[in-house]
């Protein structure tokens, strides 16, 4: 039954490890950093130059993808740098040869 699963991503983008974090969730990890990177979104992401993929996590039901999100949005900083630190110590842009 491979028509009836999806896939959500919780991520986490930054400009360099000093700058603004931001989290999102998307269906299309590939195609939402192709949006980040070519700015093709007007907002904040694009305003701030938040292009580097940081941090993911996947889930199969939207609603998983949501609450993590906003998990995440409550976290102070320090907890969100720990958090990519944990598994990118070297804050290395994970979607840089998509």
């Amino acid at each position: 039954m491979k028509g009836n699963y999806h896939q959500y991503f919780t991520y986490l983008v930054t400009n360099n490890k000093e700058g603004t974090l931001y989290i999102g969730v998307t269906n299309d990890l590939e195609r939402r950093m192709y949006e980040h990177k070519n700015k093709l979104v007007e907002g904040f992401t694009s305003k701030y130059n938040l292009n580097k993929l940081m941090y993911f996590e996947q889930f199969q039901y939207v609603n998983d993808a949501i609450r993590r999100e906003n998990q995440l949005k409550n976290w102070n900083r320090q907890w969100k740098i720990e958090l990519i630190e944990k598994d990118n110590p070297d804050w290395n842009d994970l979607s840089f040869d998509w």
